[in-house]
């Protein structure tokens, strides 16, 4: 610091207004004048009676009194041209505000994409993407693997098992025919012509006789 500096002191730069308090300051000089149109108001209208009591009586009290009237509305016109004024720098500074906030946020936000991206690139998602898809084609084939009977050695003839079947299904055909008392079609022996006439001859054979004989033949053909 100079010599004349440290002396008189150094002028400390003025911090400008913020645009919230320009804001507010806009706003009470728009309070301030509204109450100013309102006086006004009032005084135009008491000095228009005044000209109409004395049109007739007084014309000189009447035509001051318009005068009067005339000086009160030019100010009440320049008031309104300057509340236009001013609600278009509020409207302007509320605009700023706003853009300022909005610009805030998102250079925030772009500066936590940035940190949050900071580590990593497309190359590196690309092969991160490659492994995860390597990884469960891995796992699928474990799983079918493990899916899979393993270790049995079953060699089936598929003919083989049909026959086998057909046999098996004989065999219940036959029982079934045993336990009825009758004698399968197929693999019944061919019966013996007889050489004498039986005893008997010309007697209806009852029922029982019958199942007798079925019985007897069942037992040659089977032993």
């Amino acid at each position: 610091m100079s010599f004349l500096g440290k002396l008189f002191g150094s002028k400390k730069e003025e911090k400008g207004p913020t645009t919230e308090d320009a804001i507010q300051k806009l706003r009470a000089t728009e309070d301030l004048l509204i109450k100013k149109q309102e006086y006004l108001q009032k005084k135009i209208d008491q000095e228009l009676e005044i000209a109409k009591k004395n049109g007739t009586t007084n014309k000189r009290a009447a035509l001051q009194a318009l005068k009067r009237k005339k000086r009160y509305e030019q100010q009440l016109a320049q008031i309104d041209g300057t509340m236009l004024t001013i609600e278009t720098q509020r409207d302007a500074l509320e605009g700023a505000n706003t853009n300022n906030a909005v610009l805030t946020t998102m250079k925030t936000a772009a500066d936590a994409l940035k940190s949050a991206h900071q580590n990593m690139n497309v190359e590196d998602v690309h092969s991160m993407m490659d492994d995860i898809a390597e990884s469960q084609d891995l796992s699928k084939e474990i799983s079918e693997a493990i899916s899979n009977p393993v270790g049995i050695g079953l060699d089936v003839d598929e003919d083989d098992l049909q026959r086998e079947l057909e046999e098996l299904e004989q065999e219940e055909l036959d029982k079934e025919l045993l336990n009825t008392g009758k004698t399968p079609i197929t693999d019944l022996p061919t019966p013996a012509v007889p050489t004498s006439e039986p005893s008997g001859r010309g007697r209806a054979k009852t029922k029982v006789e019958e199942d007798e004989d079925d019985m007897r033949e069942l037992e040659k053909w089977a032993s």
